[in-house]
């Protein structure tokens, strides 16, 4: 149990902020954000040239401490010993909220532990932003982040994902949105609607909204540009998992292991292949109830 009061009480410590920052259109900077900023004593960011840009444009003549996917193991304690000696720290990423593409919730589980402060300014996050206006089911949603780069792994995530009926969030590069896509398509079936988002609130923002089909079809002669925030449509219930019959679900597994897979790695690529979650196929494959 660990109970925190953000802004009341001896303050025996320094406290972690954890700054969103813009993620294209610096207006979008909240007055607390640069007050806050101002206010530490020390920033920690995920590129200090790149922040530094940032806190020219607001006039912030405050430190900067770089902490990366490259330097958080030794970066953290040293960041967490100056907290505890009442100096306090903003946390930033190079665009959006903090902690979800970078180092930041290894520091925030450090501060935790020691019962320094952690207080989460609200702002700018991509996700979120994409959701509204994209005419997808805004709730339930369900945030994924990156995908698995590697074909295979991320075939295998989607199947995880096809039962889902909640709105799917994906960040992904504009040089992989269509291979992701495809694969999509080959666990989700081309009908789902879904959205690229490119360039959120820059001069070139962009919403690209169809099936999967469609979208595929459209990338087949255009170059995306920028970061991209692809959305997808959850399963309304006609991509039920029994589509598949049983039948054919076990023969494709026979004819795998005749070919001289084990039956365990048979049953896995059939699982990825037809969209299921390979506990079903070793089920449907040894004829065990539920």
């Amino acid at each position: 149990m660990n109970k925190q009061k953000s802004f009341k009480g001896t303050k025996e410590t320094g406290t972690l902020y954890l700054v969103p920052t813009p993620i294209g259109n610096l207006e979008d900077m909240t007055f607390r954000a640069v007050k806050t900023l101002k206010s530490v004593d020390l920033i920690a960011s995920e590129d200090t040239r790149n922040t530094q840009k940032l806190l020219n444009h607001f006039d912030i003549q405050v430190t900067q401490k770089s902490l990366h996917e490259y330097n958080y193991k030794e970066r953290v304690p040293q960041l967490v010993e100056q907290l505890l000696l009442g100096e306090s720290i903003a946390q930033v990423s190079d665009a959006g909220m903090p902690s979800i593409s970078d180092p930041g919730h290894e520091l925030v589980l450090a501060c935790i532990e020691k019962k320094i402060p952690v207080v989460s300014l609200p702002g700018p996050t991509a996700g979120m932003t994409a959701l509204i206006a994209s005419g997808l089911l805004p709730q339930p949603f369900l945030f994924y982040g990156f995908l698995p780069r590697k074909k295979k792994e991320q075939t295998s995530s989607l199947a995880d994902l096809k039962q889902q009926d909640c709105t799917l969030i994906f960040y992904e590069s504009p040089y992989r949105v269509a291979a992701t896509l495809k694969n999509m398509q080959e666990v989700f079936g081309g009908q789902r609607n879904a959205v690229i988002c490119r360039e959120l609130t820059k001069i070139h923002e962009e919403y690209l909204r169809g099936t999967i089909d469609e979208l595929i079809m459209y990338l087949e002669e255009a170059e995306l540009k920028g970061e991209c925030c692809l959305l997808v449509s959850g399963n309304d219930g006609s991509e039920s998992k029994d589509s598949v019959p049983e039948g054919s679900l076990k023969e494709q597994v026979e004819q795998k292991i005749q070919k001289g897979l084990s039956s365990k790695a048979a049953i896995k690529e059939v699982a990825v292949e037809n969209g299921i979650k390979k506990q079903e196929v070793y089920r449907l494959y040894h004829g065990l109830e539920e």
